[in-house]
């Protein structure tokens, strides 16, 4: 019974190592390198979040997770203008960056973004499922067949992982 028990113990404290080594391959912070997205029918999009995106996306050990896309070719909001031009500037700003947070779990070769906050409302309490690659300093997240600039797409994100303390 002793060495049941122990070989239990064993068992479940491989088991918590082997989840930690999974989840520290996610934890840090990653800096965006491109953003691709492909139709159903094979056309592909060099350039769904504008030329030069920017983005961070960062993994806590806590299990937590905050993403920050800004498309590329973005305009400074203009000082004046009137009331009509800024609200369309705002509109634009708006639909060229996105943000949000919540908790993640990573099960496999996917990665579940649990939406608790979000610059888009609709995304709020909902899960978002990537596909994870992983190739050296480099994690790639792919998207399931979703709506992009109005075709369904799946958008791969290329992220390289940012040294600590950078």
């Amino acid at each position: 019974m002793r060495i049941a028990i122990l070989a239990m113990a064993e068992f479940i404290a491989l088991s918590a190592g082997l989840l930690a080594d999974a989840n520290d391959k996610l934890v840090g912070t990653w800096k965006l390198v491109s953003a691709t997205s492909t139709t159903p029918n094979g056309e592909r999009n060099e350039t769904p979040y504008g030329t030069g995106p920017a983005g961070f996306l960062t993994y806590f050990d806590n299990g937590r997770v905050t993403a920050i896309i800004s498309y590329g070719g973005r305009k400074p909001l203009s000082v004046g203008g009137g009331v009509l031009k800024v609200q369309e500037e705002q509109a634009e700003a708006f639909k060229t960056f996105l943000a949000y947070s919540g908790r993640y779990t990573l099960n496999g070769d996917k990665v579940t973004h649990h939406i608790e906050i979000s610059s888009i409302q609709n995304y709020v309490d909902k899960d978002m499922v990537r596909t994870v690659k992983f190739e050296g300093d480099r994690v790639t997240l792919i998207t399931p067949p979703a709506p992009v600039n109005g075709k369904i797409q799946t958008v791969e994100l290329v992220w390289q992982r940012l040294p600590t303390g950078s």
